[in-house]
């Protein structure tokens, strides 16, 4: 479909100026008629992704949107609105009258590093933001990073990224990369799990181009660029430009170590790095609502802000009480039936915590009523992307299984699997991979719950995405290889996960050779 001024988006989003356009889509500005604003409408083409099916990646699409939504932190652009509209996904998102900081640093030469401190501070507070729900932005760039009027950052494309990712390597069918191979971890190029820790690589390379005026690993391939990242140190910043802080260009090279262990362990960390190197200003009291916060800290982030717990659910919006003013369980689950069939999970999530001490009052806390309506919550909350108040649920349902049942109960099995998902989407690839390999043994050699097979054959493509994303290439690459026989002797040459394996193997030993 071809894209022109005038065309109205949604029924509401007329768009007006286009300002940029790529391989899987265009931005445009464009004038929302209902509330009479101007707005930045994105217009993604699913079919432009190789590899995937379009009717997967509209739901992950939106999945994405919705979670991306739970962030609320004065650098993000705000999201109006997101869907589908015949062939194509549509954003909506605030517009922003500023500058891309690939054009601001392309207006200022040298870029003054005090200027690419304060960027890099904004940025960590973002990113520690995000890494607390817990997103990776996965495309952190210049481009994707815009100055404002006023001087401060605002970040584009939160969870775009995931969405046109293939999850299983950052290579197209074409060998084209999915994304900006010259800021890309290597744990994320060749497919690994990503976690916040990728980020942070991104935040290195950006930061050193800064610095120096280009990216610190370039080349004429998407698979050079990527060997350099691999196994090139990257240089110091300072034999560029002698008069730059060692503690600055110490900082750029902790962010830019190949294995994601040696990096700083969080964007809150890089930060307190940073602010030292920041013009100086007044310490806050810590009070909540001081207005004064903003100008003696700018934009830093709260305190072990992904440590504090996520708040308690808020009361159900619609009544689910009885005559007699006590919970009525059974219209309360009624509810959340239809609110789930409409889409609306986020608060089909906040009336089932609502209901569970209620519950656990009027039938017991062990009771199989309770005990549903908590498998409900923790698959809920799952299925909400709320993987930090998920996994202490599934741990526990999977401990009350195993007491009951033993450590081969299928549902016990199945909620330690999830936990170990939860725990990958958290960035926690060490205890991850642990998990991961408990549960193994039982699909592997018991097929004790439905679909063991299946299950095995995806806990051991997880374990070496994870192996990928620790640093252990030589391990990730016998594990994906013995998968791979295994698949084909099952399913045959042709089934769809063996051909994925067989890229990431490809393009592994490409890289390694």
């Amino acid at each position: 479909m071809t894209v022109t001024a005038g065309r109205v988006v949604a029924g509401r989003y007329e768009l007006s100026t286009l300002l940029g356009q790529g391989g899987m889509g265009q931005v445009w500005t464009a004038y929302d008629q209902r509330l009479d604003r101007r707005v930045a409408v994105k217009l993604l083409r699913p079919d432009k992704v190789a590899g995937q099916d379009a009717e997967e990646l509209r739901r992950r699409f939106v999945r994405e949107c919705r979670v991306t939504a739970q962030v609320d932190h004065p650098g993000l652009v705000t999201v109006h609105d997101a869907g589908s509209e015949g062939e194509e996904l549509f954003l909506v998102m605030q517009y922003i009258d500023g500058a891309d900081l690939a054009g601001h640093l392309a207006e200022h030469d040298p870029y003054p590093w005090q200027w690419a401190v304060a960027v890099a501070a904004q940025l960590c507070a973002v990113l520690s933001a995000v890494h607390a729900v817990p997103i990776v932005h996965r495309d952190l760039k210049p481009r994707n990073v815009m100055v404002k009027q006023d001087g401060t950052v605002t970040v584009l494309d939160l969870g775009i990224a995931s969405v046109m990712d293939a999850d299983t390597t950052r290579l197209t069918h074409t060998g084209t990369p999915i994304g900006s191979p010259a800021y890309m971890a290597p744990e994320q190029a060749m497919g690994g799990a990503v976690g916040p820790y990728t980020d942070l690589y991104a935040l290195g390379v950006l930061l050193h181009e800064l610095l120096s005026g280009d990216v610190p690993f370039s080349g004429s391939t998407a698979l050079g660029v990527l060997h350099r990242h691999l196994y090139e140190p990257p240089l110091p910043v300072r034999r560029i430009r002698p008069e730059l802080p060692e503690a600055l260009e110490a900082l750029v090279l902790r962010l830019l170590a190949k294995d994601p262990q040696h990096r700083p362990a969080s964007a809150q960390e890089v930060y307190e790095h940073l602010e030292l190197l920041l013009p100086a200003r007044g310490t806050p009291t810590g009070a909540a609502l001081d207005p004064t916060r903003p100008f003696l800290r700018p934009h830093a982030p709260w305190p072990d802000r992904a440590r504090t717990p996520a708040p308690q659910p808020a009361p159900p919006a619609t009544p689910v009480t009885d005559t007699t003013g006590k919970t009525d369980i059974a219209r309360a689950v009624d509810e959340v039936k239809r609110l789930l069939g409409e889409g609306r999970i986020t608060q089909a999530v906040d009336i089932l915590g609502a209901i569970l001490p209620a519950a656990a009052e009027q039938h017991g806390e062990h009771s199989p009523v309770v005990r549903t309506l908590r498998k409900q919550y923790a698959a809920t909350l799952l299925d909400d992307g709320q993987y930090r108040r998920a996994l202490p649920e599934l741990r526990r349902l999977a401990d009350e299984r195993a007491a009951e049942a033993g450590q081969a109960d299928p549902q016990s099995l199945r909620f330690r699997y999830e936990a170990a998902q939860c725990l990958e989407q958290l960035g926690e690839p060490a205890a991850a991979l642990a998990e991961y390999r408990a549960v193994l043994p039982y699909y592997e050699n018991q097929y004790v719950a439905a679909g063991g097979p299946e299950l095995a054959h995806d806990i051991r493509r997880r374990i070496g995405h994870l192996l990928l994303a620790l640093g252990d290439r030589g391990a990730a690459h016998d594990t994906l290889a013995r998968l791979l026989h295994d698949v084909e002797r099952t399913h045959g040459h042709g089934h769809p996960l063996g051909a994925e394996i067989r890229r990431t193997l490809q393009w592994l030993g490409q890289v390694r050779g």
